[in-house]
């Protein structure tokens, strides 16, 4: 189980550092590539995009160093509630084609939260 929760976590942190990393970092490639992001204030889709990198760093480096990795699950359902966050708002906007990856997200988050505990 632990090896599956690594391959899991591992797989989320790559996806949530993309996202985060093109929201944050750079923002321009991030409003080319998904249309939502133009509609919004930039400082929301940075925010967004500093909580998904430090949710990503968070579900390795707690588990992975042996410091504190009570706080892996934490950023787990930490990073679920934004994926559940972008999920409603994607469906508020009628954006149906964008909810997929968030709902792996969500899956994959709910799996290492749980598996953590």
């Amino acid at each position: 189980m632990n090896i599956a929760l690594w391959i899991v976590q591992g797989l989320l942190a790559l996806g949530v550092l993309y996202s985060g990393w093109m929201k944050a970092i750079q923002y321009e490639k991030g409003a080319a590539a998904w249309g939502w992001v133009k509609g919004m204030p930039k400082s929301l889709v940075v925010s967004i995009g500093v909580l998904e990198l430090l949710g990503a760093l968070g579900l390795l480096l707690p588990e992975g160093t042996g410091i504190a990795p009570a706080l892996t699950p934490i950023a787990a359902i930490a990073l679920a509630a934004v994926v559940l966050s972008g999920a409603l708002f994607h469906i508020f906007r009628k954006e149906y084609r964008e909810i997929g990856i968030n709902v792996v997200f969500l899956a994959l988050a709910v799996f290492v939260a749980v598996g953590r505990l």
